[in-house]
C-alpha cells in the first residue's frame, strides 16, 4: 500500500512539475511576442573593390569603388500603441581610369510609423516618409552642364492615415485613403525645367511667359504599403518593401511605384554579401533617352525623345558588414 501511495505522489509531482514547466514556456513566449519599450539596431555595409590592370591584352580599365549601405531601426512598444521607425542610407563613389570619382549610389530614407490597436493584428495608423540624396547627380560625369538633381532636389515627403494590419513583426500591410504627396525641388534651374513633376516655365509660340516655375508640388491621393521579411536560412535574410501611390485628382490609373528588395547572406560575423534592387515609376517624372556623349535623343519629327520611365536599380555588395541590436 506504501508502494502504490509513493508511486502515485511520484506521478502527480512529475505532472505538476510537467505543467509548471510548460506554463513558464507559454508565459515567456508572452513576454517575448508583447514585451513594451524599445528595439533598436541594424545593419552596416561596406564594401570596396579595386581592378588593377597592367600590359592587359585583354584591354580594359584600371578602377576603384567604395560603396556603404545602412539600415537602422528603432521601435517602441506601451500596451496597444506601437511606433515603427527606419532610417535607411546609402551612398557609393567610382573612380574609372583615372576620371575621377563620381557617384554611384546616393539614397536617404526615413520611414515612422504609429499605429493604436483597434482589433486583433489591426491598427489605426499614421505613416510619415521623407526621401531625398546627400549630393548632387549629373548625367555625365562631374559636368556641371549636365547637373539633373541634388539634396532635396528631388525631395519627396508623404504623410498618409490609415489602417494598418500586422499579424506578425515579418509581416504588415498599411492602407491609408487620406495621403499627401509633398515634391520638393530646392534648386531654382531644375524647377524651371518642370524636373520630378514640379510646374515649370512655360511659352507660348511668340516667346512671351504663360507659367511660372514652382519649387514644391502637392498631390492627394491613396497609398498602401506593404513590408515583408524573411530568414531563408540561418546566415541569409530578405526583405522586400512595396509603396503604391495614387493621385487622386491626376490620372489615378497611373500609379506611382516604389519596389526596394534586400537579399544579405552572411558569410561570418563581419563578411557579408548584399544585393539590393529598387523599382520606380513616377508617371509625373519625365526622363530623357541621353545619347553615349550625354545629350538627348530625338524622334524623327525632331523633339526630344522624353516621358516617364521605369527606373531600375541593382547593386551586388561584398565586404564589411557589421549586425547590431535587439533582434
Amino acid at each position: 500500500m506504501k508502494k502504490i501511495i509513493l508511486i502515485a505522489l511520484i506521478c502527480s509531482g512529475i505532472s505538476a512539475f510537467a505543467q509548471v514547466t510548460d506554463g513558464e514556456k507559454k508565459l515567456k513566449t508572452v513576454r517575448a511576442d508583447t514585451s513594451d519599450g524599445w528595439k533598436k539596431g541594424g545593419l552596416v555595409n561596406i564594401n570596396f573593390t579595386q581592378v588593377s590592370l597592367s600590359n592587359w591584352a585583354a584591354g580594359g580599365q584600371n578602377s576603384i569603388s567604395l560603396a556603404g549601405f545602412s539600415s537602422l531601426y528603432a521601435h517602441y512598444k506601451q500596451g496597444k500603441s506601437t511606433w515603427d521607425n527606419t532610417l535607411v542610407m546609402q551612398f557609393g563613389q567610382i573612380n574609372q581610369a583615372k576620371s575621377g570619382f563620381i557617384k554611384s549610389d546616393d539614397r536617404i530614407q526615413l520611414t515612422s510609423k504609429y499605429g493604436r490597436e483597434a482589433a486583433k493584428n489591426w491598427y489605426y495608423a499614421a505613416l510619415f516618409d521623407a526621401q531625398t540624396q546627400f549630393t548632387v547627380g549629373y548625367s555625365q560625369p562631374n559636368n556641371s552642364d549636365f547637373r539633373i538633381s541634388d539634396f532635396m532636389a528631388p525631395a519627396y515627403f508623404l504623410g498618409a492615415l490609415g489602417m494598418d494590419y500586422k499579424p506578425s513583426a515579418n509581416f504588415s500591410v498599411f492602407v491609408a485613403p487620406i495621403t499627401a504627396k509633398y515634391t520638393v525641388v530646392n534648386d531654382d534651374d531644375l524647377a524651371k525645367a518642370g524636373a520630378f513633376g514640379v510646374q515649370g516655365d512655360e511659352f507660348n509660340d511668340v516667346g512671351n511667359q504663360t507659367e511660372t516655375f514652382e519649387n514644391t508640388r502637392l498631390e492627394i491621393g491613396g497609398y498602401l504599403r506593404m513590408m515583408y521579411k524573411r530568414q531563408i536560412m540561418e546566415n541569409i535574410s530578405y526583405q522586400t518593401n512595396l509603396g503604391l501611390f495614387s493621385n487622386y485628382a491626376n490620372n489615378p490609373a497611373n500609379i506611382d511605384v516604389n519596389w526596394d528588395n534586400i537579399l544579405n547572406m552572411k558569410v561570418n560575423k563581419y563578411i557579408s554579401a548584399s544585393i539590393t534592387t529598387s523599382l520606380i515609376y513616377d508617371d509625373d517624372v519625365d526622363i530623357a533617352v541621353l545619347k553615349d556623349d550625354g545629350t538627348s535623343a530625338t524622334r524623327a519629327n525632331g523633339t526630344p525623345e522624353i516621358g516617364p520611365r521605369t527606373q531600375f536599380k541593382y547593386v551586388l555588395g561584398i565586404g564589411f558588414a557589421y549586425t547590431f541590436g535587439d533582434k
